[in-house]
């Protein structure tokens, strides 16, 4: 292969080169590169270089996700691209390997993406979470019976608003929040006939509660509800309330069922107008994917802020991370593959080391995460992952990480 560097990108260097990749990847249509430039500028991007040009760049951001009561340090990876003169040759795995690193190595506990197909980041010790619903509705067809206020207009323009109100929503367990808003604004622009409608009730005027829309095909829909924002119960009901407003025009909403919410509730006779609509340019469905991954890069960091229910559990973890084989030799941080003592509980923790007194787990990082996040329970893992142990050490894992299933409620 042609000679080839790692090196941070370079907006003047290298911002032409990146529009190239993403054009290639199918990414960039015309008139979005504003976009791409807030995507670049919310995001701390490196760049494989081939023959002096970047021809694979690689993105991410910093947040948090929020797990139970706590929230922990997190990185993102909301890029990755390769063009169409350097495919096959490793670069993507071995730039994003290098990129989880600098992260962990600067304090991120979990590290986060959207995949483009599941088992390519396993090699990175990444995982698949769980399932995220989207549900595809005639507003018409919304049972609600309260009258929405009339909204305000949300632009582009307002992304700061925008961006502050997303951070202060409502969050469950694995809610995540990504930092710099240049992300919302970069969301914003990529929308096509992106528009929001909202009200400001916040403290001194604030922005409260809102939905994005893409409204590609302006006039009969489908819209798509990029995101939903809200903190209550009389918020969430106004903005659904909104949405049946729009049915007197507008065939078809798509929209993600938000976290603990299930939207067939407020559908009048949802199996029949799927019979009806089957097929149809205007089709009712839902339809459910798993298509975000997590894995946790400091183990021991991440244990000490798990506070659960229930007797504590003590084993020996043995666990796989296949990341150190893509890293240099010189990296600071290489992985979390080891043995531990591993406790959870109230007081959960991991050390080093190993005890002949105790069972023992063998497990990829990938799977250990999917357990700790609660994405599936330790007997059911046992059946599909990289997880082994006696039966009653499944079961009492079962017993103590009763959790809600993860739901981070932002697309990266």
């Amino acid at each position: 292969m042609s000679e080839r560097e790692f090196r941070d990108y370079s907006p003047k260097r290298d911002r032409e080169a990146v529009r190239r990749v993403y054009r290639e990847c199918g990414w960039l249509d015309k008139g979005k590169e504003p976009a791409l430039e807030a995507l670049l500028k919310g995001s701390r991007a490196i760049v494989a270089e081939v023959n002096a040009e970047a021809e694979c760049v690689v993105l991410t951001a910093r947040g948090t996700m929020r797990y139970l009561d706590e929230d922990l340090p997190a990185s993102f990876v909301t890029g990755v691209t390769t063009s169409r003169v350097a495919r096959k040759q490793g670069l993507a795995s071995e730039l994003t390997a290098r990129c989880v690193a600098r992260d962990a190595a600067e304090g991120s506990l979990v590290s986060c993406l959207g995949m483009f197909e599941q088992g390519y980041y396993d090699r990175l010790g990444f995982s698949t979470g769980g399932y995220e619903h989207w549900y595809a509705f005639d507003p018409a067809e919304l049972t609600l019976v309260a009258k929405p206020r009339a909204p305000r207009r949300i632009a582009a323009d307002d992304w700061k608003a925008v961006h502050a109100a997303r951070l202060r929503r409502r969050r469950v367990h694995g809610g995540c929040n990504l930092s710099a808003p240049e992300l919302t604004k970069g969301e914003m622009l990529w929308t096509t006939n992106g528009f929001g409608l909202g009200y400001f009730d916040g403290r001194r005027g604030a922005l409260s509660h809102y939905v994005w829309c893409d409204g590609k095909e302006s006039e009969h829909g489908p819209y798509t509800i990029s995101w939903i924002v809200f903190r209550t119960r009389e918020e969430f009901l106004e903005l659904m309330g909104l949405v049946k407003s729009l049915g007197d025009q507008v065939h078809l909403v798509r929209m993600q069922e938000p976290p603990g919410i299930q939207l067939q509730d407020l559908l009048r006779q949802p199996f029949k107008a799927r019979q009806v609509t089957e097929r149809a340019k205007y089709e009712t469905k839902l339809s459910a994917t798993a298509y975000w991954q997590a894995r946790i890069c400091d183990l021991a960091g991440c244990l000490q802020r798990t506070h659960l229910d229930g007797e504590p559990v003590r084993f020996n973890l043995v666990l796989v991370d296949p990341i150190e084989s893509l890293l240099p030799k010189r990296t600071d941080w290489r992985g979390v593959g080891g043995e531990y003592v591993v406790t959870l509980g109230p007081a959960s923790g991991a050390e080093p080391g190993k005890s002949r007194s105790l069972p023992t787990l063998k497990a990829s990082v990938g799977a250990f995460t999917r357990l700790w996040l609660g994405v599936r329970p330790a007997t059911g893992l046992s059946f599909t992952d990289s997880l082994a142990g006696s039966g009653s050490l499944l079961e009492a894992l079962d017993e103590v990480l009763r959790l809600p299933e993860p739901k981070p409620d932002w697309d990266f």
